[in-house]
Formats: C-alpha cells, sequence, structure tokens
C-alpha cells in the first residue's frame, strides 16, 4: 500500500487457510447462539399462553414467533460479521483468534460501510457449498480477495506483532 506521502507499508495477506479456521471458530460460535436460542424458545413457548381447548399458540403469537425467528437469523448472518468487523477494529472473535483483520485497500481500518458491503455478499461467497465461489475467487487473484473483499475493496491482513524496544527498556530513567 502506497501513502499520500509515498511511503509504501506492507501487511502480510491472509491466505485461505487461517482464513477458514477463523471463519470455522466463528461458525461454531453463531452454531452456540443457534443453540441457545433453541433452548429459549422452547422455554418461551411452553410458558406463553394457549388458546383454546387445543393447547396452541394464538395465530399472531405464531406470527411474532416466526418474525423473531428471522430476524434474529439475519442478526446472526449477516449482523454478526458485519458488526464485530465495524465495531472491534476489523475483526471477529474468530480472526482475532488466529490474529487475522479486515483492513481497506488503503491501509486503514474498515467503516461499518465497507463492513455491511463484504458481508451482504457473503452469501455469495458460501455458494454453492461452504464457500466454494469465495475460495475460487480467492484462488483467482493475487491478494486472496473473496468476491465480498473484491465489492467493498477490503483486503484480510495478518496482524503485526507488537514490536519491543531493542534495548528491552521501558524508557529513560
Amino acid at each position: 500500500i502506497e501513502t499520500p506521502e509515498q511511503v509504501s507499508i506492507r501487511f502480510p495477506l491472509a491466505g485461505i487457510g487461517s482464513r477458514f479456521l477463523a471463519i470455522l471458530v466463528d461458525t461454531l460460535l453463531q452454531a452456540l447462539a443457534y443453540v441457545v436460542l433453541v433452548l429459549v424458545f422452547i422455554l418461551i413457548i411452553s410458558a406463553a399462553p394457549k388458546s383454546g381447548a387445543t393447547g396452541e399458540l394464538s395465530h399472531t403469537g405464531e406470527k411474532w414467533l416466526i418474525a423473531v425467528l428471522i430476524l434474529f437469523h439475519f442478526l446472526m448472518y449477516w449482523g454478526y460479521f458485519a458488526l464485530f468487523e465495524a465495531f472491534w477494529n476489523g475483526q471477529t472473535p474468530g480472526k482475532k483468534l488466529f490474529k487475522i483483520r479486515v483492513i481497506q485497500d488503503s491501509g486503514r481500518q474498515i467503516t461499518f460501510f465497507e463492513s455491511m458491503i463484504r458481508n451482504l455478499i457473503r452469501i455469495v461467497d458460501l455458494l454453492p457449498s461452504f464457500y466454494l465461489v469465495g475460495i475460487i475467487a480467492m484462488a483467482c487473484n493475487r491478494q486472496h480477495k473473496r468476491l465480498g473483499d473484491l465489492a467493498a475493496a477490503t483486503l484480510v491482513v495478518h496482524e503485526r506483532p507488537t514490536e519491543e524496544p531493542i534495548w528491552g527498556g521501558t524508557g529513560p530513567r
């Protein structure tokens, strides 16, 4: 990446392997959240007032339950990645664990807008099975960008390790 001052900054790009491990951790966390959701909804349905002699939820109650389930699924699928990346320094828990992050092509931190674009296109990268289109797209370009990265002008890079002073001290005494 070249800055306006013509200084070249190099970021080590994250490859398919580290990105796969990060998405695996994130998927496991999402699955855990879904299990918790199912348990909560079982408790809600069992405690909800039933209508009539049949002991079923009212028609309105069923509609609200379906609406809440759809909203939760949307937030878990798209919101999880978009919100973590936008507000957690370009990282999800899986990316943080494997020390990778999403940045703009310019080297700056991504904004909510870039995060939303790259994650709304995640559904296309996911097709036809576990990220096959995304893997093919990553293999076809040198910067390992999936379609979401191409659309949002973002990169996934390895974090730089924090540098310690050469002399090992904490400063002047």
